[in-house]
């Protein structure tokens, strides 16, 4: 009983969402090109985003997964904030560090003339920062389990550690690399929370499709819930490629 109440709380506004969905007007709302550039906007940030959380991720994974001691156990701490912290509050870290009046803003701004608050750059920067630990943790995990076998034989043959790690170790993580990319990318797709606070909300330039579905709602409703259909057709999606081909492979 305890176990249908779970599934059917999870699975029941869902289905209402789909119950509610204006299913004879959805082709108009989808048209309008406030829909278009949202959704345009959205793929690319969510696909730069997962590309910035492999290329730093991956190296992040394996000091975390191969190095000991306090540090690295504040630093394993500290990469898992954001998955627990409110995406408000991280947009409000995030003006701290990049702000005109920043950490870092403030000499990028003084320095070289570059301002990236509101900026399509400030929505790339909040997506990875809330999608760069789901990445880290999952090919951390890849390679604490790793047969270190095979690398170890490379080494034995005179390969370089660089070349070992190229043609031997990253093939054996790839299902987890890929696991780890695409929860990475979906997590980008939906952020809305340090994103607003960061990058605002401005039509074509900011305004990916959670702040086009929150906009919605407030003038409207059936237009926020065809946005909102779309962002569940992919996730969903994601997920179940995910689950039958990646995560699978991942988990062997």
């Amino acid at each position: 009983m305890p176990a249908a109440i779970a599934a059917a709380f999870l699975v029941l506004p869902l289905l209402a969402l789909l119950v509610r969905v204006p299913w004879s007007t959805l082709p108009h709302l989808l048209t309008e090109p406030i829909v278009g550039e949202a959704l345009r906007l959205s793929l690319i940030c969510a696909s730069a985003a997962a590309g910035l959380s492999m290329l730093f991720g991956i190296p992040l994974a394996w000091v975390l997964a191969h190095a000991s001691g306090p540090l690295v156990n504040l630093l394993r701490a500290l990469v898992t904030v954001p998955l627990v912290l409110p995406p408000v509050v991280g947009g409000v870290a995030l003006l701290a560090a990049f702000g005109r009046r920043g950490v870092l803003g403030r000499p990028l701004d003084d320095l070289f003339g570059i301002t990236l608050p509101f900026t399509p750059i400030a929505v790339v920067l909040a997506e990875t920062f809330v999608a760069l630990p789901f990445l880290v943790l999952t090919v951390e995990g890849a390679f604490r389990t790793l047969d270190s076998g095979y690398a170890e034989a490379a080494a034995t043959l005179g390969a370089s550690r660089w070349f070992t790690f190229r043609t031997v170790v990253l093939p054996l993580l790839a299902p987890a690399v890929l696991a780890g990319s695409v929860l990475a990318w979906a997590r980008a797709l939906g952020e809305f929370g340090a994103t607003i606070t960061f990058a605002g909300n401005s039509p074509g330039r900011t305004q990916t499709m959670p702040l086009a579905v929150y906009l919605a709602m407030e003038r409207d409703p059936d237009a926020a819930i065809a946005l909102s259909l779309i962002l569940l057709l992919v996730c969903v999606l994601v997920l179940l490629l995910l689950r039958g081909r990646w995560l699978t492979g991942a988990a062997r």
